[in-house]
């Protein structure tokens, strides 16, 4: 009899140890609202991961800005406050002045050539640069195309962009762009935007359509063009020291889930954008189709700005997105 209280005792304590050990914990940060494409995205990842490892990790999806806003969920991963955030690649360039390098004005045709580029060498050099930064790279979403709002007029001639002030990631290239234009532009955190638009401190801003639906500018703005001026990525990115010190089986369940997920999210994104132009006009917004003399001034008022732009990047990855594009074309 005591012999057999010793193997239950044991079988107990054992079981207590085993069911005691605490899944792996990710805390994930974004600013996009909890019905965007990336967020719902998120939520698959969770459902994936969570699955692929039989729970021994355990996924909490913070979306909404509700773990602070863009830039600061940026700062989170680097120093390891976060394991992990969704957010537009553009936040990341103040870190990684390399990422400007797919954020050219009028750079891209189509999306199916966008993901050629970042899918491809250029996104694996890309990747290498955040690395040093203490971030680990784990793939890339849609943003989409920006398109321009305003509260002052119709967009129908590269005059009526001169003097608005228009709100803008805090990435360079962007903003050099609109400055071009006559715009002036302004740096400011989207946690700030809707609130900005409301008190009218600045006139207007630029965001995909799918965005401009889910934030509910059309309450704050009147117009609404197709300019598509930045074709926009969602960086999906870890804190490096945490990442690397999961056991590579860890690392493989993590980028399989998260591959996933980016695929799962570039469909939806492009079912989103294609719906949400509607929205915006049934919610009041004139919208003001850009004409293709329009489109030509656009480009070549901003070809500079692209000029500029890569002769202060690193002249081997401007060669690498040249040959890149080459082949595209190809």
């Amino acid at each position: 009899m005591k012999t057999l209280l010793t193997v239950v005792a044991s079988s107990v304590l054992a079981l207590s140890a085993s069911s005691s050990i605490a899944a792996e914990r990710i805390r994930v940060a974004g600013n996009f609202a909890a019905e965007h494409s990336s967020s719902l995205a998120m939520s698959k990842f969770e459902e994936e991961l969570e699955a692929l490892s039989d729970g021994a990790f355990e996924v909490d999806i913070f979306p909404a800005q509700q773990l602070g806003g863009a830039a600061e969920n940026v700062q989170a991963v680097k120093i390891g406050a976060i394991e992990l955030m969704w957010v537009g690649t553009a936040y990341l360039t103040r870190t990684v002045p390399e990422l400007e390098i797919i954020g050219l004005p009028f750079q891209f045709e189509s999306r199916e050539q966008a993901f050629s580029v970042v899918d491809g060498p250029v996104g694996v050099a890309l990747d290498e640069k955040m690395a040093a930064e203490g971030m680990t790279s784990l793939g890339y979403m849609e943003l989409g195309f920006r398109q321009l709002t305003n509260n002052e007029h119709p967009i129908e001639t590269v005059d009526d962009i001169a003097g608005l002030k228009i709100r803008l990631q805090p990435n360079e290239t962007h903003l050099a762009t609109f400055r071009a234009l006559g715009a002036n532009p302004v740096a400011m955190d989207v946690k700030e935007l809707y609130s900005a638009l409301e008190q009218g401190v600045i006139d207007g801003q630029e965001n995909p359509f799918a965005i401009i639906n889910v934030a509910g500018y059309p309450e704050v703005q009147k117009y609404v063009s197709n300019t598509g001026h930045f074709f926009d990525f969602i960086s999906v990115v870890a804190n490096r020291k945490w990442f690397d010190k999961l056991d590579a089986d860890s690392q493989s369940m993590v980028k399989a889930a998260m591959n996933t997920a980016i695929e799962y999210q570039r469909e939806m994104a492009e079912q989103q954008d294609a719906e949400a132009l509607t929205k915006l006009t049934d919610a009041g917004m004139t919208y003001t189709e850009v004409s293709p003399e329009l489109a030509h001034d656009l480009r070549e008022q901003t070809a500079d700005v692209a000029n500029e732009t890569r002769a202060r990047l690193d002249a081997t990855l401007v060669d690498l997105l040249d040959a890149e594009s080459a082949s595209l074309i190809q």
